[in-house]
């Protein structure tokens, strides 16, 4: 095992140079977006509009036809319901108050009393009133009007040659004209009547027929309309399927055809001009992928021709590795051992000068022999395959203790720890951390027997172990220069070693998916901070004890 380094043994990760890979691909251009001509101009928001147009203008178009139908129904039922058929019952009352006054002047001029002409003075009223009523009825209608006039004309023609005359004669007792003058001119009046009444049965079933054929038309035109509307209803929705949803479903194909593998296959669209910018995007897209690929594939292959360079620096490596193990180690065992040798023969036989340089010969043999055990230590960390298995930190650190017992007796110093957490990493190898940072607070001691504490927190998913020591010290400046290989803060006479212990210790952190560092803001003395990964499972990594105050740390 190498001997401890110190902690003022700086060191940084000294990281070889390694070439940064294939140059980055230049970007790839955007396609040009080609010139597009007819339907693909369109916006999806045009051809909806266009077709929201077309589908209001047949609406609107079956709408009038509708109000049309509707409206000449209405007509043709107000014609009908609110003016001949009252028009007709009117003639028809009309028809009775002329009865009426025949009656009544009948039998008035049998018997003359004035109660029997009651009824001609009722039929009178009645028909001025008939006569008013019928006249706003059939008005706009020249025939019915003329009509109208006759049988007025006829009654009055009537009254003056007969009905007045005979009323007169009669009261007077006097003849009044004959019964046959009355007949004829009573006849006229009904003639006239019946023409009347004719004719107002005409103009009825006219607008009957009309009211019929209205209604008919209104029926026919619905059927038609509505057919026309479903037949251009179902035309816009095949336009805008073949525009639209036809175009969409064959650039889903286009792209599915990409996506199951076929990078090769070139993603054309047609169709709106969303569709066709969206295709040509999804097109410059399966370009760019290709030639990244392309160039991920070039790196790949760079990456094993690369990797198999590797394996072969690393089979030299340990090539290497084995040679300074066995052939070095010889030489300098057969040079160590004749430098103790040549003191043990030829001490005080020679000068003071030669068995100066016998000792430096020895010395300098043995400081090769660890300095080349140390690099081999270096050299397999995380190449042994050390079994990594979950193990209790409190142990490891006792361990580490008890392998420097001797340096602790000497220096009269003291390890204590609090209760550490159990962690997944190989024993031998964290031990061998351990024991570096422990041999370093002994090493670099100060005037009072040193004393280390060891702690640990819980940082998220990771473990801060603090190494702390009242020992000399580290100034911040060279925080990260001891963790560099061979780095030294203090001539070998001083202090010995050979500046390898931090940087191993850094590495196999490193190895152990963990890290290391120098708490500069700690004083006085060293703090230490090795952080690992914490368990994953609650039941084997319980909380530690909280750590003690700076109270509870002084030295026992």
């Amino acid at each position: 095992m190498s001997a401890p380094t110190g902690i003022a043994e700086d060191t940084t990760d000294a990281t070889p140079d390694v070439d940064d890979g294939p140059p980055a691909a230049a970007p790839v251009p955007r396609p040009r977006r080609r010139r597009r001509d007819g339907l693909s101009r369109w916006p999806l928001q045009r051809i909806l509009l266009v077709t929201g147009a077309a589908l209001g203008v047949l609406l609107l178009v079956a709408l009038l036809v509708g109000i049309a139908g509707l409206t000449a129904l209405s007509g043709q039922r107000a014609e009908l319901v609110d003016r001949l058929d009252p028009a007709l019952l009117t003639a028809q009352q009309l028809d009775a108050a002329t009865v009426d006054q025949e009656t009544g002047v009948r039998g008035y001029v049998l018997l003359p009393r004035p109660e029997l002409l009651d009824p001609y003075t009722r039929g009178r009223a009645d028909e001025a009133e008939l006569v008013a009523g019928l006249r706003a009825l059939v008005g706009g209608r020249p025939e019915a009007l003329a009509q109208l006039e006759a049988v007025e004309q006829a009654i009055a023609q009537w009254r003056t040659t007969y009905a007045e005359p005979s009323i007169a004669a009669a009261g007077l007792g006097v003849p009044g004209p004959s019964i046959e003058v009355g007949k004829v001119a009573f006849d006229q009046v009904r003639a006239a009547l019946d023409a009347q009444r004719t004719r107002l049965f005409e103009l009825r079933n006219d607008a009957r027929d009309g009211l019929d054929g209205a209604a008919d038309t209104l029926a026919v035109g619905g059927a038609v309309t509505l057919v026309v509307v479903a037949l251009g209803v179902l035309a816009l929705l095949e336009w805008l399927r073949r525009v639209v949803v036809a175009p969409t479903h064959r650039l889903a194909r286009e792209v599915r055809q990409v996506a199951d593998g076929d990078l090769d296959h070139q993603v054309l669209a047609a169709g709106p001009r969303e569709i066709t910018e969206l295709g040509e995007d999804v097109e410059a897209m399966r370009v760019l992928i290709v030639r990244e690929l392309a160039d991920t594939e070039r790196a790949r292959q760079e990456l094993d021709t690369r990797s198999r360079e590797l394996a072969r620096s690393n089979s030299d490596l340990e090539q290497f590795a084995y040679v300074a193990s066995h052939d070095l180690q010889e030489p300098l065992r057969k040079v160590a051992s004749f430098c103790q040798l040549l003191q043990r023969r030829y001490a005080g036989q020679l000068d003071e000068r030669a068995d100066q340089y016998i000792e430096f010969a020895s010395d300098g043999a043995k400081r090769m022999q660890v300095l080349i055990n140390d690099l081999l230590a270096f050299s397999r960390v995380g190449r042994q395959g050390d079994a990594m298995e979950t193990v209790d930190l409190n142990r490891l650190v006792d361990r580490a203790a008890e392998n420097v017992a001797g340096a602790l007796e000497e220096s009269g110093g003291a390890v204590e720890h609090g209760d550490l957490p159990r962690v997944h990493g190989a024993p031998a190898l964290l031990t061998t951390v351990f024991q570096n940072l422990l041999g370093n607070s002994l090493k670099f001691r100060g005037e009072d027997p040193p004393r280390v504490r060891v702690d640990a927190e819980r940082d998220g998913d990771r473990w801060l172990l603090r190494f702390r020591d009242n020992g000399i010290g580290i100034d911040p400046e060279y925080a990260e220069r001891i963790f560099v290989i061979f780095q030294r803060l203090h001539g070998r006479n001083t202090y010995p070693g050979t500046g390898i212990g931090l940087a191993m210790c850094r590495k196999i952190l490193e190895h152990h998916d963990g890290s290391m560092w120098l708490d500069t803001d700690a004083t006085p003395g060293t703090t230490f901070v090795v952080a690992l990964p914490a368990l994953t499972d609650p039941d084997t990594d319980p909380e530690p004890a909280p750590r003690p105050g700076p109270d509870q740390e002084a030295a026992p």
